[in-house]
């Protein structure tokens, strides 16, 4: 089971990985938005904000997120691992019900790109 040590880690990774994407994944990634990533094996949330192209973790809460932020994300912290690694494919993850993605209607067109 991964730590909350290696779950940082890989959304430090994934916000350097959107970083240095080329324009059309950049161009998805720039949304102004509030964010959340709920670990549900270690009962903890992971909230921050998506900007310029980056994810900026601001804390972490034990439990689910105390707030509805406007991009919600919720899966194990191996399955984050894994999928920052390469090791599993978010779109399959996501239509497998082994990552929940909750956003806004225009969010979730635009964040399309980056599945």
């Amino acid at each position: 089971m991964a730590t909350i040590t290696e779950c940082r880690g890989a959304l430090d990774r994934l916000s350097d990985n959107l970083a240095r994407a080329d324009d059309g994944v950049r161009g998805a990634a720039a949304l102004e938005r509030s964010l959340s990533c709920h670990i549900t094996d270690l009962d903890t949330t992971f909230t921050g904000r998506l900007a310029d192209g980056r994810i900026r973790v601001d804390g972490t809460v034990e439990g689910p997120p105390p707030a509805k932020a406007q991009i919600r994300l919720a899966m194990t912290g191996d399955d984050l691992v894994a999928m920052v690694d390469g090791e599993l494919n978010f779109a399959k993850a996501w239509a497998g019900g082994r990552v929940r993605l909750e956003a806004g209607f225009r969010d979730l067109l635009r964040l399309r790109s980056l599945l």
